[in-house]
This record gives structure tokens, C-alpha cells and sequence, in this order.
């Protein structure tokens, strides 16, 4: 069979165009949108239904300024204590990681908020190289064109914390019957303790392990929070002049 490689070219270049063209376009929504659904609240559903319980999709979007700071606090203390620092990549971690991993059986990761933000709303969860490189590809334009407080925001909503349990507000509703605007530091450091592995780790039932990680995310100090953290491209494009008013 003779293949037509001008033709194969083409799909090729029309496929490399559609996903640069509808990742971008996505990143610019999510920019100002909650985000509706991910990859992984759809992959845990569906590997549920074999199982002896269904996993639902339990979520509320809540926007950042309704969730406790104490919630931030502890998840960057317990996730990315440079968040506030870094475009994306903690080289520091990624190095200390690299050491480790090669005098330990048990792997530790170096993954920044900003990565994992891009691994959960954009891709699959499973571990291999592709994902790897489409994870730092969207890291990339999520820190170009989100600011911080945006990543941050879309991160506490979209994180896994039980069986089909996603985002603080969900999680702060089932496990604490409250609002997340309403968690104190113990209960949000307990959440952010399961945030390694939320579905061995349990928020309701902590092991040992998880309560002195909880100890340790306590008694850490936490990194000082900018009162306005760094614009994104999309904020310099936003100009805004005072009117005659205001003057």
C-alpha cells in the first residue's frame, strides 16, 4: 500500500494546529471561567462503575476570596512553599528530588502547584513521559497567561481530596459540615496532609502518618503571601486610564 505523505503532512500539521489553537483557547477561558469538568473526575467516574460503589463528582467552585487563608497556608507549606517565587518549575526541588530518588526505594516528586493545576485540569493522571511533557507545556502557558492568585484559585477548586470528592469547598462540606471560608488551621492542614495520595489518605479516618504530616504543616512557618501577586501578559494588556473625574 503506497502512502500518501503529502496528505499524511497535512492531517499531521491540521492536528499540531487544533491542539496549539484549543489548548490556547482553553487556558484564555479558564482565565475567567470555573472550570466545569477535568480528565479526572471523568476517569474516576468511569473506573468506578466496575466497582462495588459508583464514584459521583462531588464539587462547588467557590472563588478564592471565600475560601479561608489558612487553607492557602497550608497547602503551601505542604505542596509549594516557593510558589509565590517560581514561573512554574521549582529547579531547587526538581534537583533535591533527583538526589534522593537515587539512594531511596520510595520517589519523591517536585511538582509545583503550577503543575500539578495543568496535570489536573488539562490532562490524564497516570504517570508516563508524554504526560510529562504536555504537563510542563501547559504549565507554561498557564503561568503566562493566568496570574497567581488565578492558579491558585483554579487548584484549591479542582483538586482531588476523597472518592469523587473535588475542591476544598466540597471537601470542607462533607468531611467538616462547614464552608471553606470557615476552616481554621487544623482542619486545613489535615487536608492538605492527604493531598500526596487523597485516595489511600483519608481527611475522615487519618492514619498516624497523615496526623504527624498535619503536625508538620502546622508547626511550619509559611511563606509570606503578596498582598497583589504578579499580572499575567493578559493583565498588561488590560489598560485602564483615569478619567477626568479623578483627577
Amino acid at each position: 500500500m503506497k502512502i500518501n505523505w503529502a496528505r499524511l503532512r497535512k492531517w499531521i500539521l491540521q492536528a499540531v494546529l487544533f491542539f496549539f489553537v484549543s489548548s490556547i483557547g482553553l487556558v484564555l477561558l479558564y482565565r475567567f471561567v470555573p472550570v466545569p469538568l477535568t480528565p479526572l473526575m471523568l476517569i474516576r467516574s468511569v473506573e468506578s462503575l466496575g466497582a462495588e460503589k459508583f464514584v459521583g463528582i462531588d464539587k462547588d467552585w467557590v472563588p478564592l476570596e471565600d475560601i479561608s487563608p489558612s487553607v492557602q497556608r497550608a497547602v503551601l507549606k505542604a505542596e509549594d512553599y516557593r510558589f509565590f517565587d517560581h514561573n512554574g518549575f521549582d529547579y531547587d526541588a526538581i534537583q533535591k528530588a533527583m538526589k534522593f530518588n537515587q539512594t531511596h526505594k520510595r520517589k519523591k516528586g517536585a511538582s509545583t502547584i503550577s503543575q500539578q493545576t495543568a496535570k489536573n485540569v488539562f490532562l490524564w493522571p497516570y504517570r508516563d513521559w508524554v504526560r510529562k511533557g504536555f504537563e510542563a507545556y501547559f504549565t507554561v502557558l498557564i503561568e503566562f497567561v493566568w496570574p497567581k492568585e488565578r492558579i491558585m484559585e483554579v487548584y484549591l477548586n479542582v483538586i482531588e481530596l476523597g472518592p469523587g470528592v473535588y475542591g476544598v469547598e466540597a471537601a470542607s462540606q462533607k468531611y467538616f459540615k462547614k464552608t471553606a471560608k470557615s476552616l481554621n488551621p487544623y482542619q486545613a492542614s489535615l487536608m492538605a496532609a492527604v493531598l500526596p495520595n487523597p485516595r489511600k489518605f483519608r481527611i475522615d479516618r487519618p492514619s498516624i502518618y497523615v496526623m504527624a504530616r498535619q503536625r508538620r504543616i502546622l508547626n511550619r512557618v509559611a511563606p509570606e503571601i503578596p498582598k497583589s501577586a504578579d499580572a499575567s501578559l493578559l493583565d498588561f494588556l488590560d489598560l485602564k486610564f483615569d478619567s477626568e473625574d479623578d483627577e
